[in-house]
């Protein structure tokens, strides 16, 4: 069975931004972020009052960023705002994929805006202008529209993380969603990788898919949204 490591599943930002993703690390000591351009995300080490400190100084005023797993730590100027539990999934070595027929084909870096605004549609906020920039997204297309896509987000060594998984309301229920997880999942097997993503907890729908997919769940997760209030 697979697993993702806890050295790198309670951490993952943090990781990805010091191994696959350092070229959009922003750092100060023992914090670091992607642009805000990129992705809502930050990291620390670990959760002490010097490292909030410096995730303050990389915030600029009335921001936010989520971190994924961290205790929670008064911090001056440092707020939570919301929280989120998350089950990240790992995809089972032994699981048959299904077939893919849809068209899917890879994005690119034309497509943004139109990526943005299909993800916009079903979690806004996490999915920003140069999120495809962080890994292959692949889609499907109908008559000149986008209308079902998903990627890669987190890259850990040996470990991409599937997100960014939606499907266009009125092209829901056609299966499209499975086959893009399945075309990924296809590609890190033939490169030797483990699939895991997270979902928030009570999305009990993409959970259901999810498993049906062959994803099991190796833990909980809390994210934590912080806002800089001064």
């Amino acid at each position: 069975m697979n697993d993702l490591p806890l050295s790198l599943g309670a951490n993952p930002v943090w990781h990805a931004l010091h191994t696959r993703h350092r070229r959009f690390a922003l750092s100060a000591g023992e914090a670091c972020r992607y642009p805000a351009d990129v992705a809502p995300f930050a990291a620390v080490a670990e959760p002490s009052a010097l490292a909030m400190q410096q995730l303050h100084s990389l915030l600029s005023p009335a921001e936010s960023v989520w971190l994924i797993g961290q205790d929670r730590v008064a911090t001056p100027g440092l707020s939570i705002e919301e929280t989120l539990e998350c089950l990240q999934m790992v995809v089972r070595d032994d699981f048959v994929l299904a077939d893919t027929t849809p068209a899917i084909v890879r994005l690119k870096n034309a497509d943004a805006s139109t990526m943005l605004a299909l993800t916009t549609l079903a979690f806004p906020g996490f999915f920003r202008r140069r999120t495809h920039e962080m890994g292959t997204y692949l889609g499907v297309w109908s008559q000149g529209a986008l209308i079902a896509m998903g990627g890669e987000r987190l890259m850990l060594d040996g470990y991409p993380e599937i997100s960014g998984i939606c499907t266009h309301p009125a092209h829901r229920g056609k299966g499209l969603a499975a086959s893009i997880i399945s075309r990924l999942i296809r590609n890190h097997r033939r490169d030797g990788l483990v699939s895991w993503l997270q979902v928030a907890v009570k999305n009990y729908r993409a959970i259901e898919l999810y498993s049906r997919l062959g994803f099991d769940a190796v833990r909980r997760v809390t994210l934590h949204r912080f806002v800089r209030t001064d």
